[in-house]
């Protein structure tokens, strides 16, 4: 490995190489993908349109099919920018942004206004060889705003979109595109749970914070009831475990979309759920439904949101409503619903104290924390006093 300054030079300079490369042979494909969808060629393997074979037989994504196309139709209008793209000085990110001036709608309104697009193809290269990506975005925004600026306001809704991918292992990835002002509204939304969650000590990344703020947004809005009712029945999140894997925490649990998880995680979501008996036959059908059995009273939890105040964790200044209510002894073991046995804990801490993590209230009225090994976690102000020995 060479050291700073030693040699690295040559390595950007193959690097950029690489890169102008790479964006001469995106023209080369770009002109020969156009050539083909002109000519039909598609139809040979059966198929119709050039993306559709190109996802098929070179395993490229549904993005990367379409780009090809759709950048050699634009530069038809675009010759300047073409001939920077040829010359290896413009990506096919650079030219997919340029390609909204092409739209047909847009070139219209251009010839309806005397507008040269020669000029603006000019304009467009220069910022493109020039300046950083996102340059372009904004010029082209703004040349498409100026050429109709009395136009309608898009709707929203219409680019909008989300994918959602299940894996194998249960775990779920989001894919959201939003408008500026949608995309707005929901960054507001979770990064106000993001800068409410900072805790001392906190080590997580950005992505995770952010994470854990898109997940207590929808718990909150699923726990205050904000959602809208489906068929009259109030959204929630369901789980199906056998009556021994929920007493026992071993086995394994099912999710309403069918995604499994561990019945330790089972119990943990009991801790403030309702739980409904379903007897079921030999034959899977469902004999009899028992009646919700409900683990803790608007009443305890009110008690208890004005005794806690929020988390109870050390450290932990989650307010009640990102709560569970947490029995200190399991009611699957004994452990009664009262508010005496009931602690106030966030999602993060509720699932550290079901992973080994202890709180215990002392007789004072004041929350400690224990950690799997027997140590206490104790602030700054708290080692000012002897430490305590759990019960």
């Amino acid at each position: 490995m060479c050291s700073s300054g030693i040699g690295s030079g040559d390595v950007l300079d193959d690097v950029a190489a690489l890169v102008a490369e790479r964006n001469r042979i995106d023209a080369r494909l770009a002109r020969a993908v156009r050539a083909a969808e002109l000519s039909s060629a598609p139809e040979r393997d059966g198929l119709k349109s050039m993306a559709s074979w190109l996802r098929g037989h070179c395993r490229l994504s549904g993005r990367e099919a379409s780009r090809p196309a759709h950048n050699a139709r634009a530069l038809a209008h675009l010759p300047v920018l073409a001939e920077a793209h040829d010359a290896g000085l413009v990506t096919a990110a650079q030219v997919a942004v340029a390609a909204e001036v092409t739209t047909p709608d847009r070139l219209a309104a251009a010839a309806a206004q005397g507008v040269d697009l020669g000029e603006i193809d000019s304009v467009l290269t220069g910022v493109a060889i020039e300046q950083e990506h996102d340059a372009l975005v904004v010029v082209v925004k703004r040349y498409c705003t100026a050429l109709d600026p009395d136009g309608p306001e898009p709707d929203p809704t219409e680019g909008r979109r989300m994918s959602v991918v299940r894996h194998a292992d249960g775990t779920v990835s989001f894919h959201l595109h939003l408008d500026p002002v949608g995309a707005e509204r929901f960054s507001t939304a979770v990064e106000a749970h993001v800068q409410a969650d900072r805790p001392a000590g906190d080590d997580r990344t950005r992505a995770q914070r952010l994470a854990d703020g898109a997940v207590q947004l929808a718990d909150t809005a699923l726990a205050s009831g904000s959602t809208p009712r489906l068929r009259g029945v109030k959204p929630q999140v369901v789980v199906k475990v056998d009556a021994e894997d929920l007493a026992t925490g071993r086995g394994s649990a099912q999710l309403g979309s069918g995604a499994l998880v561990s019945a330790a995680r089972a119990r943990w979501l009991a801790c403030d759920s309702n739980i409904a008996r379903v007897v079921m036959g030999p034959d899977g059908v469902p004999l009899d439904l028992g009646r919700d059995q409900r683990l803790a009273t608007r009443h305890i939890r009110r008690a208890a949101e004005v005794r806690d105040g929020g988390c109870v964790f050390t450290g932990c200044g989650a307010p009640t409503w990102w709560c569970d209510v947490h029995h200190l002894v399991h009611w699957l073991d004994g452990g009664p619903t009262s508010l005496e046995n009931s602690a106030l804990l966030c999602e993060r801490h509720h699932t550290e104290v079901h992973s080994g993590f202890r709180v215990q209230r002392q007789p004072d009225g004041r929350w400690h924390t224990w950690r799997p090994d027997g140590t206490e976690i104790r602030t700054p102000a708290a080692l000012r006093s002897p430490p305590l020995v759990p019960a």
